[in-house]
């Protein structure tokens, strides 16, 4: 059966934690929502995954950075921003908004 859900439900204010919501996981598709509130990735940690990664910010703030040819670049990410990280490149969140949570859509695909 097909069940109307909203994006935006379930937006949970979680200072310590930041929140994963899976919407969809197929072969070769996974889409999740997640919802940050200050959080970063660790300063010695860099992401470098195997599927490519579409992001899509839809309410509030963010900062990643990109890692390519040992060159970081930071680029700030706003409502509407979106980018799509090919496989194995490396990055990392560095800010997100502390004031309001920072709402994602990542589509992880091959």
């Amino acid at each position: 059966m097909i069940e109307k859900t909203n994006i935006f439900d379930n937006i949970q204010v979680d200072k310590k934690n930041e929140k994963l919501f899976e919407i969809l996981h197929s072969k070769t598709v996974k889409i999740e929502k997640i919802v940050s509130n200050g959080q970063q990735t660790h300063e010695d940690y860099w992401y470098n995954q195997e599927k490519n990664e579409f992001i899509l910010i839809l309410d509030g703030f963010a900062k990643l950075e990109i890692k390519e040819n040992n060159i970081i670049k930071e680029i700030e990410l706003n409502k509407g921003d979106y980018l799509d990280i090919k496989a194995n490149v490396e990055h990392r969140v560095s800010y997100t908004c502390t004031n309001n949570p920072t709402v994602w859509l990542a589509v992880f695909y091959e």
